[in-house]
């Protein structure tokens, strides 16, 4: 549970700012550099938006990106855990994936000093997509339903944001369709990202070596090159 701490004061004084200005539409000689000050403000604050819970459609969007990579049965067991209850929870544009107990904690913080909660799956978009993001690679690495692994060489270049070539592939899992979600490993077996597969298994075994085998979507490179987009 993430709480800003100089969220609420400053938020008291944009307020106090942005009321002064409806008080008066014109400006006096001068105090261009003071609203150049409130609005440089504006940017550095993050967004306020209270927590609530995903609607429909929003759920549907969520569960099919979700089933993309898990399969129905896999993200059956995600929803339906033994140890504790789990919901979907929306801040921010960003859906977290958290538990009733801490979800019901949260309720108690002021909702403009709330940042986040949970582990974070992925995002909507302005145009209402939803994207992964690499914060969700617990689950992906826990529930995958297709894999592949990558050779030594091939691990820096994705770590990058490039694609999978078939000249960097090591393994691949047995019967993945064209543009089903892959989770991307290491051959020591550790998590690298995921991605999208740009062919069959059967059809990847005889493309060019440097076709895309894995189209690029996350991997955990990311906590270093947009490690700001991620909160």
């Amino acid at each position: 549970l993430r709480i800003h701490p100089r969220l609420t004061a400053a938020s008291i004084h944009l307020h106090a700012a942005l009321a002064s200005d409806a008080q008066s539409q014109a400006l006096p000689s001068g105090a261009w550099a003071s609203r150049h000050d409130e609005g440089k403000l504006r940017r550095e604050l993050p967004i306020p938006c209270h927590m609530r819970a995903l609607k429909d459609d929003e759920l549907r969007l969520v569960f099919e990106k979700l089933e993309k990579y898990m399969g129905a049965e896999n993200l059956e067991a995600l929803l339906k855990r033994e140890d504790e209850k789990f919901c979907f929870r929306l801040v921010r544009q960003r859906v977290y994936y958290v538990s009733e107990r801490l979800m019901r904690l949260a309720t108690n913080v002021p909702k403009d000093s709330l940042v986040a909660l949970g582990t974070c799956l992925g995002r909507f978009t302005h145009h209402h997509n939803f994207h992964l993001t690499i914060s969700c690679m617990e689950y992906l690495d826990k529930y995958a339903l297709h894999k592949v692994w990558l050779k030594p060489n091939m691990e820096m270049s994705f770590l990058y944001g490039n694609n999978v070539v078939k000249s960097g592939l090591a393994r691949i899992s047995e019967g993945i369709p064209q543009y089903a979600g892959v989770v991307v490993y290491s051959l020591s077996n550790l998590p690298l990202g995921f991605g999208v597969a740009a062919q069959t298994t059967e059809l990847t075994k005889d493309m060019d070596p440097t076709a895309n085998v894995v189209l690029h979507q996350g991997d955990v490179g990311e906590y270093l090159r947009v490690e700001d987009d991620l909160a």
